[in-house]
């Protein structure tokens, strides 16, 4: 019954790490607004949950965080991790754009895994995996009062639709799923980082307005 359903331990691991970096992004984010710890403590849950949460809700199934307190728990490591951390962290100036492309890449995997076990159709599964992978990064940067990533030019949902794309071709491919996840993760991670070293972005809407 998919009212019990429980994900495949591997791909519970994915989804822990992924929370973990998730919610290590967000809060680093939410102290450089100087927030509180409980308030860097939300935003940094609401990353780490935002996407899997309205998936799981277009899925019509209970959301994960809620049958499982490992992943407040993550996040609640997070929070411990970037205070004691915080000044290293700091120094390293990329890194909420490392942890939040690694969520990126793991919670796309998850998302699109999901779904397909839940027998909708892959085209489903790519959007749900972009929705488990973005939708948690929007929600961060309305909390921190920020434009949204993907609604700027930079590369970031797309990425989770090529990493689907991946997915897809490997699973034609009769892959081991092992091999699957990891291939659809790394297509994710590197598309984000690539796109940004290399300033590669979509073209944006013109208002011709005034012309």
């Amino acid at each position: 019954m998919l009212d019990n359903f429980t994900l495949p331990s591997f791909v519970q691991v994915i989804e822990f790490l992924g929370t973990f970096a998730f919610a290590i992004s967000g809060i680093r984010l939410a102290s450089g607004k100087e927030f509180d710890w409980f308030g860097a403590y939300v935003v940094g849950v609401a990353t780490a949950v935002g996407g899997g949460t309205l998936r799981d809700i277009m899925l019509g199934t209970t959301p994960f965080w809620m049958t499982d307190s490992i992943y407040l728990l993550c996040s609640a490591l997070a929070l411990i991790c970037v205070i004691l951390f915080s000044k290293f962290l700091i120094r390293l100036d990329h890194t909420f754009f490392i942890f939040d492309a690694i969520g990126l890449a793991l919670f796309t995997v998850v998302g699109i895994q999901k779904t397909l076990d839940f027998d909708f159709p892959l085209w489903v599964a790519i959007i749900m995996g972009t929705i488990t992978g973005a939708a948690g990064g929007v929600i961060r940067d309305v909390f921190i009062n920020e434009i949204p990533l993907i609604f700027r030019k930079e590369i970031y949902a797309m990425a989770c639709a090529i990493g689907g794309i991946v997915y897809g071709i490997a699973l034609s491919l009769d892959l081991n799923i092992i091999v699957v996840h990891l291939m659809c993760g790394v297509s994710v991670f590197l598309t984000r980082i690539l796109a940004v070293k290399y300033h590669i972005c979509l073209p944006t809407l013109k208002n011709h307005e005034n012309n």
